[in-house]
């Protein structure tokens, strides 16, 4: 790659329902520090909110953005739209709430040269608007609350299984027939674990940061994260060995909790030192994990703990084994080159 000639870059969208967040979303990308040639394509689900509307704005307004449909909703089937309408040696994607920052593509693409990888990612650093945003994104960032994901909490630049939306070389992505669409969710660790298998190399790296905007309420945060460990489950089940202890806290936490409220509620008081003590643990890590925030969203970040660990645990342990199935199913074999 040339630093005096860029390659160009190909930014695409999956978007449903983001009205709140899409025209920002896009300014951030248009406005990019990158010398090189740049275009937005936007996949459009069947939103039920102004989101076509302000994307064919952003059509009229700027020839860069086009839009494609994308009919079934579907985050990967939108994906693979956008991919096959865009036209450019480098593919970056973006969700419609995600803020890239400044320098997102330039690092990206100057990473890429250096690195060789296939595919590189760095930091989806949550940012709220509001209290309960804030206490979600301060759950979000913390150890208490995700672990040790470095694409949460930061991290050395490394190799990786996977990173967060990713800045890809078209050709790897052609090469293994862009993402498998019976993952809906975890459809970038599918993608990453084929490019891997083919010999690609996945990199994160913490210069790379994209601010994300929570989920607004304690449903939506709740759905969410009962997809994550619903699909979790799935990738587990379709690569063995890909679990670790940390992908197992939440489920224990599930179990142990209601195990003690049925046992201190039939049995013994005892049994109520477990909830006890996993809220005593959730409220002590809040207070670093709230430094510098304003006291009501302090306030609220144990609730949105507490609804990240129970709801990922309980799609976990209900995630169907008939779904999994399906989705082995649809295995893709990864592809070398040549």
């Amino acid at each position: 790659m040339s630093e005096q000639q860029p390659p160009a870059v190909s930014v695409i969208m999956p978007v449903l329902n983001e009205e709140r967040h899409l025209r920002t979303s896009v300014r951030h990308i248009l406005e990019q520090d990158y010398a090189g040639e740049l275009e937005v394509v936007i996949a459009l689900g069947p939103s039920t909110d102004r989101t076509d509307e302000i994307a064919a704005e952003l059509v009229r307004e700027d020839p860069r953005v086009h839009t494609v449909p994308n009919p079934t909703g579907r985050t990967p089937a939108a994906l693979n739209a956008a991919i096959k309408a865009s036209r450019h040696p480098i593919v970056v994607r973006v969700d419609g709430h995600g803020m890239l920052s400044p320098n997102y593509i330039a690092t990206a693409v100057r990473l890429l040269d250096e690195t060789g990888a296939q595919n590189v990612g760095g930091i989806m650093h949550a940012e709220g608007e509001n209290a309960w945003e804030q206490a979600v994104a301060a759950a979000m960032t913390s150890k208490i609350g995700v672990g040790n994901a470095a694409f949460h909490t930061g991290g050395a630049a490394a190799p990786a299984e996977t990173v967060y939306l990713g800045v890809f070389r078209r050709e790897a992505l052609e090469q293994q027939g862009g993402y498998n669409e019976e993952f809906i969710r975890a459809q970038d660790w599918e993608l990453n674990f084929r490019i891997r298998e083919a010999g690609g190399l996945i990199w994160f790296s913490p210069e790379l940061k994209v601010s994300y905007r929570p989920r607004p309420s304690v449903k939506a945060l709740a759905k969410q994260y009962k997809d994550y460990g619903r699909w979790r489950h799935v990738v587990a089940r379709y690569h063995q060995g890909s679990i670790n202890l940390r992908y197992l806290a939440a489920p224990t936490a599930v179990v142990a909790i209601a195990a003690g409220l049925v046992v201190g509620a039939a049995v013994t008081p005892w049994g109520l030192v477990v909830p006890a003590g996993y809220l005593a643990a959730i409220t002590a890590g809040s207070v670093p994990a709230g430094k510098g925030l304003p006291l009501k969203a302090r306030a609220q970040i144990p609730v949105a703990l507490a609804t990240m660990h129970m709801s990922w645990g309980f799609g976990f342990l209900t995630s169907p084994r008939s779904l999994a199935k399906k989705v082995i199913a649809s295995r893709r074999e990864p592809v070398r080159a040549g």
